[in-house]
């Protein structure tokens, strides 16, 4: 903990990495929310996939390996994946978490060709695309957390002000219309967060488990609560908390890729939360126990009548 401390105080680098996989964590859980709502919990994990093959791209056809670019090739990649999710499923029969699997399946085939391929280019190792799988904060620059500081700080915005119409669309999305909310453009503007969160989060978190950290924090907050605002919070706790202590581990041993010690960290969470909360398995089981006593004592007071 001293340790910790005095890094903090004394580390610029390690401040900034830490506050932003906090903010990380935060935002993820927050556009979280509103995924698990929606029910398109998988929308995160096809487009955390699809972007691979768009970081690779992006390095195929310039050849640098700044950030801003690579993630630049992910978006585009993530934006068509769901233009296609979305297109596959409104013009043919397939079912949306088919087609979420269809479009995951076959970016994330394309990114790992492309990504073998690449490590036979000179310079492509240097670029370090294999640390997106995984993600490692560890390797993240100065200006890189900047990017995703600034993004995140958009985002939260966005859901503030759009807060009562994402609201609206996703409980009473008939009542939306006679108030002349447009709930496909919500939606499509929900999508769109989901996609830029997933691509600012793929180099801490990685490409296979970011979706994780959208959905883990809101589905251990709705067992506390059922009231948005108050499992929206919750999330942000989660997911803020998860991502500080994820990213300390990891900057104190470089072997140990943030995204997993993230994941693992909200996993607990999750696990105390199915555990403890009013809706818990413990609270759950003890309210049946009480019920049961009271019945049995009932039954015993008529046999002594």
């Amino acid at each position: 903990m001293a340790e910790i401390f005095r890094l903090f105080l004394n580390s610029y680098t390690f401040k900034v990495v830490t506050l932003g996989c906090t903010l990380l964590g935060v935002v993820s859980a927050i556009i979280g929310t509103f995924a698990v709502l929606k029910k398109e919990s998988l929308l995160g994990d096809g487009i955390s996939h699809a972007s691979l093959a768009g970081i690779c791209l992006a390095f195929l056809i310039t050849r640098k390996k700044e950030l801003y670019i690579l993630l630049l090739g992910a978006l585009i990649i993530g934006l068509l994946s769901i233009f296609l999710i979305h297109y596959i499923q409104l013009k043919t029969k397939v079912k949306f978490d088919s087609a979420i699997a269809l479009m995951l399946s076959t970016f994330f085939g394309l990114g790992l060709v492309l990504l073998t391929y690449l490590k036979k280019i000179s310079g492509a190792k240097k670029a370090g695309l294999n640390r997106f799988i995984f993600g490692q904060a560890s390797t993240l620059v100065v200006k890189d957390i900047y990017l995703i500081i600034a993004v995140g700080l958009i985002l939260i915005f966005l859901v503030i002000l759009f807060w009562k119409e994402i609201k609206i669309s996703i409980f009473q999305a008939d009542y939306a219309k006679t108030l002349g909310i447009n709930s496909g453009k919500i939606n499509f503007l929900v999508s769109t967060m989901i996609v830029i969160n997933v691509i600012i989060g793929i180099q801490i978190a990685g490409v296979i488990l970011m979706t994780a950290m959208l959905v883990i924090p809101p589905v251990a907050a709705k067992q506390w609560s059922k009231k948005l605002s108050i499992v929206t919070l919750l999330s942000a706790i989660i997911g803020g908390v998860s991502g500080a202590i994820g990213s300390i581990v990891s900057t104190f041993d470089a072997a140990l890729p943030t995204g997993p010690l993230i994941i693992l960290v909200s996993g607990i969470f999750a696990l105390i939360s199915f555990l403890f909360s009013k809706k818990g398995i413990i609270a759950r089981n003890y309210r049946i126990y009480m019920r049961n006593k009271k019945l049995r004592l009932e039954e015993n007071k008529g046999d002594k009548k």
